[in-house]
């Protein structure tokens, strides 16, 4: 088929997604190129995702992108999608998951193996996600939170400048950055105890619906499990009518035990609870009535 245009954003992180599903594409023989788009999630930079307004702040201009068809194929992180594709536009492939851990990375000063998360008494941890920061306050009373936004390497570099005690990052975009952090003290953070966001450690390749080629082209690199897992999660927070301001974990692991974290408010710190999804297809309902009891 003809050349395939990637829409991609333009960080570290961003360009390795891409770079990966481009790799995949040209060993099966197909030519490829990437193109850099800016998103509204790049640009401001100075408010936490809870306070930015709608949804799709990673992906809306490259969406929009694929439509006016500059662009084939767009490579997303899966977790930054909206739950609903717009019309048009679909999922054609879900990529192999990295690991969903997160990590909690800490200066080595403010380290304390006596406290909970190996981390200082009063600490200042730095995150941007509503997720986050009602779990962080569930295992500790003591924290103060302060908002963390840029790229993954502007995160540690704050960092080890001495603004935070401690950051929390998605150990899938560390190791695949393969990042140089000897310097720190590495947590992983058990995705059954401090839950993931939906879909975290996926990618999600997005096309014109009518692109039935590149839908074929694109089939052999479709991970059907990982789909069929991160469907249960992503439906949950379709039905919440929820993007990354949402304060909810939920991660399906591959035993089919649905771990879920929530809070109306993040300050209401998270609830946690796990469910059985095997042979049982009312799995998002039920998750939903412990969520929005009627």
């Amino acid at each position: 088929m003809k050349k395939i245009i990637i829409g991609s954003r333009g960080s570290d992180l961003a360009l390795w997604q891409a770079n990966f599903v481009k790799d995949e594409l040209q060993k099966r023989g197909q030519e490829v190129e990437i193109k850099v788009i800016s998103t509204q999630g790049d640009r401001i930079q100075h408010l936490s995702f809870d306070k930015m307004e709608g949804k799709g702040f990673f992906t809306k201009e490259i969406e929009a992108a694929l439509l006016d068809k500059t662009i084939d194929l767009a490579v997303h992180s899966h977790k930054d999608l909206e739950t609903t594709s717009p019309e048009g536009l679909v999922i054609a492939a879900v990529s192999y998951r990295e690991d969903p851990s997160e990590l909690l990375l800490i200066r080595n000063e403010s380290v304390d193996n006596n406290e909970e998360l190996g981390i200082k008494q009063n600490p200042i941890i730095g995150t941007s996600s509503a997720r986050r920061k009602s779990q962080l306050i569930t295992f500790r009373d003591d924290i103060e939170i302060r908002d963390l936004r840029g790229n993954v390497g502007t995160r540690i570099n704050k960092l080890r400048e001495g603004q935070y005690d401690a950051i929390v990052l998605a150990m899938a975009g560390v190791k695949r950055l393969d990042l140089d952090l000897s310097d720190l003290t590495i947590s992983t953070l058990d995705p059954t105890l401090f839950i993931p966001c939906p879909a975290q450690g996926v990618l999600g390749l997005q096309i014109r619906e009518e692109d039935k080629e590149l839908a074929k082209v694109l089939e052999e690199l479709n991970d059907t499990e990982v789909e069929k897992r991160i469907g249960i999660e992503r439906g949950v927070l379709r039905n919440l009518d929820g993007g990354c301001q949402l304060p909810l974990g939920i991660y399906c692991d591959e035993e089919m035990t649905v771990h879920v974290a929530f809070a109306k408010e993040w300050e209401d710190g998270a609830e946690f609870n796990t469910y059985s999804a095997v042979d049982n297809p009312d799995i998002i309902k039920e998750i939903l009535s412990d969520i929005q009891p009627q």
